[in-house]
């Protein structure tokens, strides 16, 4: 099973993030226009479905991913991070800040 970490400087982001949206909800974007960008939305506003896999949660909020993706990244430990530049998705929380998240991924060490 995938598990999910964060880094400090991710969780320094996600901290400023929700002081001013409030709780929040990620999912690891898989598509082709935002690459491995973890998309960070406002907790009630990204409609989850019926194959969408709970990694986890990361500052106390909840990481998602889909199923088809989850069974690709499966042998994988996410971290999410945050560096400098602007933000993921165009809908992503961290858009127009200057530092974005970012996920790395590590092969299980089991």
């Amino acid at each position: 099973m995938t598990e999910v970490t964060a880094t400090k400087a991710a969780l320094e982001l996600l901290e400023e993030i929700v002081a001013d949206h409030g709780p929040v909800i990620f999912h690891q974007s898989g598509g082709c226009c935002d690459g491995s960008a973890p998309m960070c939305y406002p907790l009630g506003e990204f409609r989850l479905g019926d194959s969408d896999v709970k990694l986890g949660e990361v500052g106390g909020m909840p990481v998602y991913m889909s199923q088809s993706q989850h069974e690709l990244w499966r042998h994988t430990d996410l971290i999410l991070d945050a560096i400098p530049g602007l933000g993921g998705g165009q809908f992503s929380l961290d858009n127009g800040r200057p530092n974005r998240f970012l996920t790395r991924s590590k092969m299980h060490q089991r």
